[in-house]
């Protein structure tokens, strides 16, 4: 049996040389599983780990919040993962019944590789943790830039609401790596219900905007549903300078491998081809 140390929860994990049987409740940890090529080891996600598709496959255990522990009790899991922060009642729940490692919400893009290494330590597979960050991390140099005139941006997702970023977020420091800066940079917050009347003192030149999970919107409805907050003269629209992430899935509000890999390349692509 290994030894890990989980530093959220204060525990330490007793766990074999190989994990047959893995429940992850964190998206950006199952991505990172199927990633590692673990994907057959995992017996239960929640209802939102849809990265990759395969995940859709697997038993559907619960929420972010909420387990069913029936199901839990007969798939009998070897480990469980979870991500702090809005997973934190959960983990301190399920740590008391099985082994159960904590992964921490990243505040940076380069906690998102940090994330991986992480997991494949656990999972007794570091060495091809390596070989994806190292691939996280190329992906990444190719994206840094450098520039004097940083395009102001506002990005919006919508969590059944709407939400934005504030300076605690791996989403505003991957604006910062493409070369653009994040409205809402210098609040003090991971994320935020926006407050519109700022959205327009601060004028973004870009808007991106995130459709909820398993919906699509239209730039035609995007458009209208920000006209209606008396957004119409704003530098973004007046320019045509809003834009829509791939859907139907969390796009930016997924923080697995993908965020780099698939994500800041968008970002970047988008924001930059918006200013020329």
């Amino acid at each position: 049996m290994r030894k890990i140390y989980c530093e959220i929860t204060s525990r330490e994990l007793e766990l074999p040389e190989r994990i047959e049987r893995i429940v992850s409740l964190s998206p950006a940890v199952t991505e990172t599983l199927f990633m590692l090529g673990l994907g057959e080891r995992v017996v239960g996600v929640s209802a939102f780990d849809v990265h990759p598709a395969e995940a859709r496959k697997k038993p559907v255990l619960g929420s972010y919040s909420t387990t069913n522990l029936e199901k839990l009790r007969v798939l009998n899991p070897q480990l469980i993962f979870l991500t702090s922060g809005y997973q934190r009642k959960l983990a301190a729940q399920l740590s008391q019944l099985y082994p159960t490692y904590v992964v921490e919400l990243p505040v940076s893009v380069n906690s998102i590789v940090d994330m991986v290494v992480k997991v494949g330590l656990v999972v007794n597979e570091q060495d091809r943790a390596r070989v994806i960050a190292k691939g996280m991390l190329r992906t990444l140099a190719q994206h840094v830039r450098d520039i004097q005139t940083t395009p102001s941006v506002y990005v919006e997702v919508d969590l059944g609401g709407p939400v934005t970023f504030g300076a605690y977020s791996y989403i505003t420091d991957a604006l910062s790596i493409v070369g653009a800066r994040n409205i809402f940079a210098d609040h003090a917050c991971e994320w935020e219900k926006p407050d519109f009347d700022v959205v327009l003192q601060r004028d973004p030149e870009v808007i991106i905007y995130e459709p909820k999970m398993f919906r699509s919107k239209t730039l035609g409805e995007v458009l209208d549903m920000l006209g209606t907050r008396g957004w119409s003269k704003l530098s973004a629209l007046t320019h045509g300078r809003v834009y829509i992430t791939p859907a139907p899935y969390d796009f930016l509000a997924h923080h697995g491998p993908s965020f780099i890999l698939k994500a800041i390349p968008w970002l970047d692509s988008t924001i930059h081809f918006s200013n020329t």
